[in-house]
Formats: structure tokens, C-alpha cells, sequence
């Protein structure tokens, strides 16, 4: 029974971590990347589509992304959406695909990048902690139900918080990582 709490906790652990890496690679850091890019929502064919779906996204430098749609019938269409999408893209149209020339960082921008960073670290650290807080009430919901012993409780609570330890380890190891990436001119 709490191999079974542990494994669920551990679940949800793992979910924001994962989520945690999932905003952190989309935080421009100066170095182009196709994730940038690819989730940018694209109004194509009568229907909203993200933009891997229509084009084949590369990087050819490491401050240049090169967007090639599939049909050039959609260019002007994700030139449009590029330049909505709130990330400071100056998309350059040649007629058969766009490229996107990544700007120098500002230090200015680079320490709002970092506050980002440790925003988003945070985030998941909360969520750690709930799913820490659901954890601990199944065992002590467990104990006072005679399913566990008080001294079984007290050792799941302890193993509990070694996981949530380990976690946040990972979390802060992350976010130096990316602070250090952003910061790094």
C-alpha cells in the first residue's frame, strides 16, 4: 500500500519535472532551436495547426532557424503567425520559406530570462509540493484507518520527504543549468 503512494507521488514528481524541461527549452537563450518555433499555432486549410505540422523546420547556424512549408500556399500564413506570436521574431520571407535570425540577447533580456527561469522553477516546486501534501494524507489517512502503524507512518513520511528532497535537487540542478545558459554571453 505505500509502495503504491511513493510510485503515484513519484508520478507526479516526474510530470513537472518533465514539464519544467518542456518550458525550459522553449525560453530563447540566443541559440536557435526548433522548439522555439514548432508549437507556434498556424491558421492553415480552415483550422489552427501547430507549425511542425506544416513546415520542415531546421537550423542551419546557431542563430538561425529556416522554416520550409510543405505548401508554399501557407507561407504568408506562418510569416503572419511568427510575427503574432509574441516572441520578437522579424521573419524573413524569400518566397519559398522564412528564416528567423535570432537576435543578440540583451542583458536587459538575458536577466529577464533568468527571472523566468526561476519563476518557472518554483511553479514546480509547488506542484512537488502538493503532490507531496496528497501523498501525506493517504498515509496518514492509511495510519488512522489501522492500515499502517504510527511507526510505519512516520518512516513513509520520512521516505516521502527523501523523494520530494531528491526532486527539488533536480529541479534546482536545472534551473542553475538553464540560469547559467541564459546568462552566458
Amino acid at each position: 500500500m505505500l509502495e503504491k503512494f511513493y510510485n503515484d507521488a513519484k508520478v507526479e514528481f516526474d510530470k513537472a519535472i518533465e514539464f519544467l524541461k518542456s518550458e525550459f527549452a522553449k525560453l530563447q537563450t540566443g541559440r536557435a532551436s526548433a522548439i522555439l518555433v514548432e508549437d507556434i499555432m498556424v491558421e492553415a486549410y480552415g483550422s489552427m495547426q501547430p507549425l511542425k505540422n506544416l513546415a520542415q523546420i531546421n537550423i542551419p547556424e546557431v542563430r538561425s532557424i529556416f522554416i520550409k512549408p510543405w505548401d508554399k500556399g501557407v507561407l504568408r500564413s506562418i510569416e503572419i503567425a511568427i510575427t503574432n506570436s509574441g516572441q520578437g521574431f522579424n521573419p524573413n520571407n524569400n518566397g519559398e520559406a522564412i528564416i528567423l535570425n535570432l537576435p543578440q540577447l540583451t542583458e536587459e533580456r538575458r536577466k529577464e530570462l533568468s527571472k523566468m527561469v526561476g519563476k518557472l522553477a518554483e511553479e514546480c516546486r509547488i506542484t512537488i509540493r502538493q503532490a507531496r501534501q496528497v501523498a501525506h494524507q493517504q498515509i496518514n489517512d492509511a495510519e488512522e484507518s489501522k492500515e499502517i502503524t504510527e511507526d510505519e507512518r512516520d518512516g513513509a513520511n520520512d521516505r516521502l520527504q527523501e523523494m520530494v528532497n531528491e526532486a527539488n535537487k533536480s529541479v534546482d540542478e536545472m534551473a542553475k543549468k538553464k540560469e547559467e545558459e541564459v546568462m552566458k554571453v
